[in-house]
């Protein structure tokens, strides 16, 4: 390597360095000290291996890029802005200012080229799992002998913090089971925290543990300076092909940084204006120039532009070749990349009849799933060890390995996490429609992932039974109570829990048709009975989140009952005994309170009329959120306290859901 080129290396290296360093002062906010000893790290992946095209983030058949140690974003901003992407330099100014592209932590959707929202530490490496999963899955059931489409890398950046997080064993020890090949992640071993040097809390031999997952690993030591060193490393990594890469770097958090460099002080605060200066100085930049790019680094690191343009035209004659040697094929890749859902997709959903009863909506939703799997062939998806109970396994299809990445089943082990951080991870890279399911209480353990989901808006379905103190013997551990109240509060997730098999069919249309967000189906263990639809409203009405089950016989009911999921059959039977004693009832299905929201206030006040004060909720879960439909007037059957183990009839009677006790609070609010 000449001098010339050495001096530029460094030249776009110091660039990075010093607009993580400005952007983070200015914001008066924000972690300086990674992106400034992780820039030579991210200046080798971007300008040499990284396949990707800056005017068109969305290329399919690039590489994926992901910052796991989300808090270094400006290290993601710069190496963005540099290379030719939809990032001006206003932007990196702006940083973590409200209405920028350039938030504290990486948001997808915000900015261009950024491949997933991280932060939360560990995250971005179960995103990264799924990523590479999906590519793995794609490209065995597309490629072809002389037609390669999907063959692309997907590179992390991941921290002490990030591999400390049980989320990333999980992660780590699945991407091993699976021989996931194209997975190369960078770990920075700066041995920092925020509270302090790492040896605090972590003494783990991190290079043994991932060789124990069965990683390829490589551990170059303290050479986060040396480019040839690492982009040795690299070629390594690529041509591992059986085995997922980790590549370990002793790096300097705050490098350069005469006061701060190696010290907690480098990584959740700015430097000061000082030490930026004394920074400056210290790489022979101008100290009191701020946001400085010289011309020669966007002029180097810019022509990623014209590589990506070329890579582009490449696969687009690549996929030409192949829409004419195997055009059936090419139009299903094609469907799988649009997620577009075939004509006639739902035909053969089944339309479940009252004498088909008692039927637990967990059992009529895998006849469901079943219905129309075949028909979408990029639906994806398996439970966390539950399949069997879940009711969640693709019949037509065996389980996925590295032996064979074409089949749909995905066995991922008692890894709630990284299950739904991986089907995350495969919704964002696309050609995939993945769904993820377990026991409703385990939720617990996937939460931040399912937020994650929710805030990316990622069209993610999540299948959870044994949604209740219906669960019986199993006892509280297993009963859900708060559940759905702390669900129904995530913004952006909707939750269904359908009343019967014919609303779970509905619930899964509903689910597969929304695409702007991640969709919970919460099914029962328990039988429920079926309705008779001849006689009460059709469960397409689910589609609205609340409707009119049962209509009061007059024009007027004297009471509104309402309820979701196992509890709507319990209240029909109320609303029977209440007419015998002269008291006219509503049933009101209540699947789905955002969908419901969604509505215009005339049909809110049709389902529950405004006049109508006597009201009564019921539902086997925390009361919580109920209140804004029975109003002040209202009253509502929930549970307070955690479940017990008993039969689950047993378990409902003792909690007060029983035909009895209901109509004794509902008599009870009319005045009878």
């Amino acid at each position: 390597m000449s001098n010339e080129q050495k001096d530029l290396d460094l030249l776009c290296i110091n660039t990075i360095r010093t607009l993580s360093m400005d952007a983070v002062q200015k914001a008066n906010s924000g972690h300086p000290g990674t992106p400034m000893a992780l820039a030579p790290l991210a200046y080798v992946v971007w300008t040499q291996f990284l396949r990707h095209s800056p005017r068109n983030p969305e290329w399919f058949n690039r590489d994926r890029f992901v910052l796991s140690c989300g808090h270094a974003s400006m290290l993601l901003y710069a190496m963005l802005h540099l290379t030719g992407y939809d990032l001006s330099l206003e932007e990196i100014i702006n940083f973590r200012q409200w209405g920028s592209k350039t938030p504290g932590h990486p948001e997808y959707g915000i900015t261009q080229g950024v491949e997933t929202t991280t932060g939360p530490l560990g995250q971005g490496i179960m995103n990264a799992v799924g990523m590479a999963l999906a590519e793995a899955h794609l490209a065995t059931v597309f490629n072809r002998d002389g037609h390669t489409l999907v063959d692309h890398n997907v590179y992390a950046f991941c921290s002490d913090g990030d591999l400390m997080e049980g989320a990333s064993h999980e992660a780590a020890s699945l991407a091993g089971h699976l021989g996931l090949g194209k997975l190369i992640c960078i770990y920075d071993d700066n041995r920092i925290t925020i509270e302090g040097g790492t040896d605090l809390t972590y003494s783990d031999d991190v290079g043994k543990r991932f060789e124990a997952y069965h990683w390829h690993v490589q551990d170059i030591g303290d050479k986060a300076n040396d480019l040839t060193t690492f982009a040795g490393a690299c070629n390594k990594a690529k041509k591992e092909e059986a085995r997922p890469s980790l590549i370990i770097v002793r790096t300097h958090i705050g490098y350069g940084s005469p006061n701060r460099q190696d010290s907690a002080k480098a990584h959740g605060e700015p430097l000061g204006e000082d030490e930026v200066k004394l920074t400056k100085k210290a790489y022979g930049w101008p100290e009191d120039e701020t946001f400085l790019v010289p011309e020669e680094v966007l002029a180097h690191m810019g022509q990623a532009v014209e590589q990506g343009e070329k890579l582009e035209v490449e696969w687009g004659d690549k996929l030409a070749a192949f829409q004419k040697a195997y055009p059936e094929l090419a139009d299903t890749f094609q469907a799988a990349l649009k997620n577009d859902l075939p004509i006639g997709w739902d035909d053969d959903i089944p339309n479940f009849t009252n004498d088909e009863g008692p039927m637990a909506t967990r059992v009529a939703s895998g006849k469901v799933l079943n219905s129309f799997s075949e028909k979408i062939p990029w639906l994806f998806g398996g439970s966390a060890d539950l399949a069997p109970s879940t009711k969640t396994l693709i019949d037509d299809s065996t389980y996925l390995s590295k032996e064979n990445y074409e089949k749909r089943n995905i066995a991922w082990g008692v890894r709630e996490h990284a299950m739904v951080a991986c089907c995350s991870g495969m919704a964002l890279h696309g050609g995939i429609r993945p769904y993820a399911a377990t026991f409703f209480i385990f939720t617990d353990y996937a939460r931040p992932a399912i937020r994650l989901s929710a805030l990316m808006e990622l069209p993610v379905i999540y299948v959870m039974t044994h949604d209740s103190i219906g669960v019986g013997e199993d006892g509280p551990t297993h009963q859900p109570i708060e559940h759905l109240a702390s669900l129904r509060a995530m913004p952006d997730l909707y939750v269904i829990r359908p009343a019967d098999a014919n609303e779970v069919a509905f619930a899964w249309r509903a689910a597969m048709e929304r695409t702007e967000g991640p969709t919970m189906l919460v099914l029962t263990r328990q039988g429920l009975p079926i309705f008779d639809r001849h006689k009460m409203t059709g469960a397409a009405a689910l589609y609205k989140g609340g409707y009119i089950l049962s209509q009061e016989k007059g024009d007027v009911p004297d009471i509104i009952l309402m309820a979701s999921g196992s509890e709507v059959s319990l209240i029909v039977e109320v609303q029977e005994t209440l007419a015998k004693e002269g008291i006219d009832a509503r049933v009101v299905s209540m699947p789905c309170w955002e969908l419901f929201l969604k509505q215009p206030k005339e049909y809110h006040d049709q389902v529950i009329p405004p006049a109508v004060k006597a009201r009564l909720a019921v539902e086997a879960g925390v009361p919580l959120g109920w209140h804004q439909w029975v109003g002040d007037g209202g009253d509502i059957i929930g549970i307070t306290t955690f479940g017990a183990s008993a039969p689950a009839s047993e378990n409902f009677k003792q909690y007060g859901f029983t035909v009895e006790n209901v109509v004794q609070r509902a008599k009870k609010l009319v005045g009878k």
